[in-house]
Parts: C-alpha cells; sequence; structure tokens
C-alpha cells in the first residue's frame, strides 16, 4: 500500500526545506521513510512513502513540510516528530479582508515591536510560533496550541497586548495550580494505598 501527497510551499522557503547540500531533506526522508520530491519551478512537493506504512511515517513528514513552508526553521519543525505536538495554522485573511494593508497590519500586532509580542505569547504558552505569508502557525501540545491561537485570535481581532498577556499569565497559573492539585491527589491516593498495604501486612 503507498502513501502520495500534494503541498505546496512559498519557493523562498524552498531552500531552508532542502538545506544545504541537500541536508534537511535527507534527514526527513530518511527518520520518515519517505520521498520529497520537489518541484523547483512552482514550490509544488510530492511526499511518497519510501517503505513499507509500518515503517514510515508520510503524514508526520508532510508536517514538517508545511511547518517549513509556514516559516519555521527545521530545528523547530522537527519538534513534531514527537506523537503530542501538532501543527495550527490561522489564516489572517480571515481578519483582514482582502486588505493588503490590514493584512500588514495584524502581521504587525501579532509579531509586535522587535518580536516582542510572538516572544511574549510563546514564553508563557510553551508554544512556537511562525507569522509568514497570510497565516498564523502555531506548534505545541493540545493546551499549548489552545492558548496560543486564542491569544493570536484575539490579537488579530484588535485586542489590546497587555489584555491579552494578562489572560495569558491567568491561564497559566490557572494550568499550574490544577497540575499542583492532580499530584497532591495523587500522592495521597499512592500514600492512603502504601497504608492500607503495610496494615494488611502487620495485621497478616
Amino acid at each position: 500500500m503507498s502513501f502520495e501527497q500534494a503541498i505546496r510551499i512559498p519557493k523562498e522557503r524552498l531552500g531552508v526545506l532542502i538545506g544545504k547540500s541537500g541536508e534537511t531533506k535527507k534527514s526527513i526522508e530518511e527518520e520518515f521513510g519517505v520521498k520529497i520530491d520537489v518541484d523547483s519551478r512552482s514550490g509544488d512537493i510530492i511526499i511518497k512513502n519510501a517503505k513499507s506504512l509500518s515503517e514510515s511515517d508520510p503524514s508526520k513528514a508532510r508536517q514538517i513540510v508545511e511547518a517549513i513552508g509556514r516559516g519555521f526553521s527545521p530545528k523547530r519543525a522537527l519538534k513534531l516528530r514527537q506523537p503530542e505536538i501538532y501543527l495550527q495554522v490561522i489564516d489572517l485573511r480571515e481578519y483582514a479582508g482582502k486588505s493588503r494593508n490590514s493584512l500588514e497590519r495584524i502581521k504587525g500586532r501579532l509579531i509586535g515591536m522587535q518580536g516582542k509580542a510572538r516572544r511574549v505569547i510563546e514564553e508563557l504558552t510553551g508554544a512556537y510560533i511562525s507569522v509568514y505569508g497570510h497565516s498564523a502557525a502555531v506548534i505545541g501540545s493540545k493546551d499549548q496550541l489552545r492558548l496560543a491561537d486564542l491569544s493570536l485570535r484575539q490579537l488579530a481581532s484588535g485586542s489590546e497586548h497587555k489584555v491579552v498577556y494578562a489572560e495569558l499569565q491567568r491561564e497559566r497559573t490557572k494550568a499550574k495550580m490544577e497540575r499542583l492539585k492532580l499530584w497532591e491527589d495523587q500522592t495521597e491516593q499512592y500514600s492512603g494505598s502504601l497504608h492500607g498495604s503495610v496494615n494488611s501486612s502487620l495485621m497478616n
């Protein structure tokens, strides 16, 4: 059984996908058991399994290629090799319409002065963010994607940066408290189980 899927990335990103002396493309092919054919004139990419489907992961390779096309470095894109890490893309034309000026203004809000907005959202969510072309893309776990997606959409809709940051900080604190509570519950449960086992052993 074979797998073949086409994807198009900006031509200016083809060099990043291929890498120096073809190293990036080759490493993706070897790790995921695929063959990547690149049409340098159109930017079209064809991804095919080079091994049996049980020995290859062409869908994951496709995500990595798309992430590179969305502006991520190969190092960040390869975070997608982890099973619980995903790629999510926001089409900024949903907020800018057909206006090129509006699109550039929204991209500027998401990136911020000297990249501050993007950097703060990355720090508060743990996700990776790329604003490129007409899209904003996020790499992270489901929880990280949820928070980063919400923040980016709020900024694209015109929310103030300080309001978005404050909400992210509250969500981050809430998540920490929930993790602490879960850890305490598990520790208490384990201690109770251990105590019961000790008592049972003494009685016997």
